[in-house]
């Protein structure tokens, strides 16, 4: 793919947008895919990929997929086994909440949703801000930091340490194992990748099985948040997990919960200085910190592609869909469709309503999207009040996904 541009030729979109193809991606869409996102919006929404699976880019057409959970199902058992086969990733990936259907689903997620009930994130709130202001004393002491590394990273770490029950010196490997699991979802995978994220799932299963077991054997009191001692006090419950249901849905919340709210952390303040009249306007009146977050959630999506599989042919707004044809769900692509967000490659932050697809819709909408968005807003509300002089004193480095909008650092100082 050539350089990202917004000055492409008419015909230089179609030939973009004809050719796309998301095994063969450069880091130029890595840096910026919106450009091409574009072309294929306009050229060819429904991008048969050379692989045969489908690309769909356009804003009603995901709606329209994401909430018929019927029609557009989750379950990635045979796709899946073909990528990854007998292997810890086949099983991690087929056991987790996310990329299941009714019932397992729905018992899956009764199960953990009342620990992101209002009641539970109003008594986490001071939790959440405390451990901000710690983050913000060490960084007033560096002056100069790099804002993942030495902040966005470290709140849902230790958060979703806190949620299961991880002791706080054990908590290191969490995050690498968080990437190398998730990077294994990119559409091409090399071999050294594929160990690696096979690696990271057995690792972590071991920990958490040895973690599991000492729960067992000491009940009781437990912190309020512990949702994997409140999981295992359960067993006896009817509906409960089994044990490899434990084990995999544990390891998503670490995913889910770390990975992606450190980037849109790190995203949001990117953005923020790429268009300085709305960090101005922030700076001046906070109370527009709630709509801010979720234009930072639309402009810039963590999570950039989901997928579905069609199980019957189905006419998508005029595209034929064949039974069993696998999507990439374009959800970074339609959050800046032009047919449905005005100025959609701006940040403005005080668009209401934005309803965006950064948490998906209809069964599958993001369970803990209530908790991602309260450290969003504690972290990048807090962290500009504190320091009004903030500057980036170099460029965001991204990391080699297209599926996720990572990000490898950006350095920051406060001089």
């Amino acid at each position: 793919m050539t350089q990202p541009s917004w000055n492409w030729s008419d015909a230089e979109q179609r030939e973009i947008a004809l050719g796309f193809d998301l095994e063969t991606f450069d880091e130029g869409f890595i840096e910026n895919p919106y450009p091409a996102y574009r072309a294929i919006r306009r050229h060819n929404p429904v991008c048969r990929l050379p692989d045969g699976t489908y690309f769909i880019s356009r804003y009603r057409d995901l709606v329209t997929i994401l909430r018929d959970a019927d029609r557009f199902i989750s379950d990635k058992r045979v796709d899946f086994k073909k990528k990854f086969g007998e292997s810890a990733l086949f099983e991690h990936h087929t056991t987790s909440v996310v990329f299941n259907d009714p019932p397992l689903h729905t018992r899956m997620r009764a199960l953990m949703t009342p620990f992101f009930s209002p009641h539970a994130l109003s008594t986490l709130k001071p939790r959440v801000e405390t451990f901000v202001e710690g983050l913000l004393d060490r960084l007033e002491e560096k002056r100069r930091f790099d804002l993942k590394l030495d902040f966005a990273q470290a709140l849902p770490l230790n958060l979703v340490g806190d949620m299961l029950g991880v002791p706080v010196e054990e908590r290191t490997p969490l995050a690498d194992w968080a990437v190398l699991i998730l990077g294994a979802l990119e559409p091409s995978l090399t071999e050294e990748d594929f160990k690696k994220g096979c690696d990271a799932v057995d690792e972590f299963k071991a920990y958490l099985q040895a973690l599991i077991e000492s729960k067992r054997l000491s009940p009781g009191s437990r912190d309020d948040f512990d949702i994997l001692g409140a999981l295992v006090d359960a067993e006896t419950l009817e509906g409960k997990l089994s044990e490899l249901e434990l084990l995999h849905n544990c390891i998503f919340l670490l995913n889910a919960g770390q990975d992606t709210t450190t980037s849109l952390i790190v995203n949001g303040v990117e953005a923020l200085f790429r268009f300085p009249e709305a960090l101005e306007k922030l700076r001046r009146r906070p109370e527009l910190l709630a709509t801010a977050v979720d234009e930072m959630l639309r402009l810039e999506s963590p999570l950039q592609i989901g997928n579905r599989k069609c199980v019957v042919d189905f006419d998508l707004d005029g595209h034929k869909l064949p039974e069993g044809a696998f999507l990439h769900i374009g959800i970074g692509c339609a959050n800046h469709d032009e047919s449905y967000f005005d100025n959609a490659e701006s940040l403005d932050i005080e668009r209401y309503p934005n309803k965006h697809l950064a948490f998906s819709k209809g069964i599958h909408t993001c369970a803990g999207n209530a908790l991602g968005r309260l450290e969003i807003e504690v972290a990048i509300g807090k962290l500009l009040e504190r320091f009004p002089n903030l500057h980036p004193t170099g460029n965001l480095v991204r990391g080699p996904r297209a599926r996720f909008r990572s990000v490898m650092g950006y350095p920051m100082a406060i001089d």
